[in-house]
């Protein structure tokens, strides 16, 4: 097989495995490091040790290397395989089938770790109909949140892509923004920018430990907001990971979901681990409220846009119809449902 490919490969199900940040980016690095050598000049440098001699080169992604290039699928990625063949979770299997795309997903635009194509592509193997890329916008600095400029040259990327895959692809790269509730509830970009992007997911990543009624005012400016089209993690919990935990905000859940209701506001099942935000309680409240939902990967990396396991078994649980899940759907049902909202 193709030395990059595996390499890329290897790193995805390293991802999905929450493996350390380190040995997913040594693959990735690797892979950049070969991506422009000919088979040739690259067996070459294999055959006479200086690619074993180059920085970057560690000697797990020498052997992937050196496999991939003798025709066979390397050892260490065949292992990965077989390890990711299992499913993430115990349930929500039917649903997650159901599932078409996924409406939130960064790139290394923002805080992300690879490349859009990358993204876009690893989407594609997955199976996903349509994926929404969704960096930050300006506000969130330490994300590396998109300028108006930059996200303008964005945009110009993301249609070549699409150019790329052609229509008779079967699956379509959305272009969007997580753009960030900022504290009167204004959305932190421009309208002219806003009115040209497919997918709006606003998100509260500030003074989340505002009081309740400040928080809820706040939420319900964001969703009244016609350009918003999913509320992301509203609670913006953490219940583990490497950055620790953190409390979910107070709000008031029932006027914040019945104004999501109220005004086409899908309200965001967050498949992160880490987040699982809503909390269970919310989905249901969110429920009985009459809410659409999107359940969306949140993903950073590639291997975490299968993710969307977790947001399925959570989902699931809860009793939330695949019906009433804006990602179940096809994508001209989806873009018009944006546009009549």
């Amino acid at each position: 097989m193709d030395a990059v490919d595996a390499l890329n490969e290897t790193a995805f199900w390293l991802e999905r495995e929450l493996a350390d940040s380190f040995k997913v980016q040594a693959f990735r690095r690797a892979a950049d490091i070969i991506a422009g050598l000919s088979q040739e000049e690259l067996a070459a440098r294999v055959k006479d040790g200086r690619l074993k001699r180059t920085k970057g080169i560690g000697s797990r992604t020498f052997e992937v290397i050196s496999q991939a290039l003798g025709g066979s699928v390397p050892d260490y990625l065949e292992n990965l395989r077989r390890s990711g063949a299992e499913p993430l979770v115990n349930g929500g299997h039917e649903l997650h089938a159901e599932l078409r795309g996924d409406l939130h997903s960064h790139s290394n635009w923002s805080d992300g770790g690879s490349p859009i194509k990358v993204m876009a592509d690893a989407a594609r193997i997955l199976g996903r109909e349509y994926i929404a890329l969704t960096d930050h916008s300006p506000n969130l600095t330490i994300a590396n949140g998109l300028s108006p400029e930059r996200l303008m040259e964005q945009l110009t990327i993301v249609d070549g892509i699409n150019d790329g895959y052609g229509q008779g692809s079967g699956f379509r790269l959305l272009a969007g923004i997580e753009v960030d509730i900022l504290e009167d509830g204004d959305l932190d970009q421009s309208v002219e920018l806003l009115s040209q992007l497919g997918v709006v997911v606003a998100s509260v990543h500030s003074k989340l430990r505002s009081d309740k009624r400040s928080m809820t005012r706040r939420m319900l400016a964001a969703i009244e907001n016609p350009y918003t089209n999913v509320l992301g993690h509203c609670t913006g919990r953490l219940v583990q990971g490497s950055r620790g935990t953190r409390p979910p905000s107070e709000f008031d859940a029932e006027k914040v979901f019945a104004s999501c209701a109220e005004h086409s506001v899908a309200v965001e099942i967050n498949s992160r681990p880490e987040r699982q935000d809503p909390p269970d309680e919310l989905i249901r409240i969110a429920l009985d409220a009459g809410c659409l939902f999107s359940i969306d990967s949140d993903a950073h990396t590639p291997g975490q846009l299968d993710f969307l396991q977790y947001g399925a078994e959570r989902a699931e649980a809860n009793g939330v119809p695949a019906d009433r899940i804006i990602t179940t759907w096809p994508l001209d049902r989806l873009l018009e449902w944006f546009q009549l909202g």
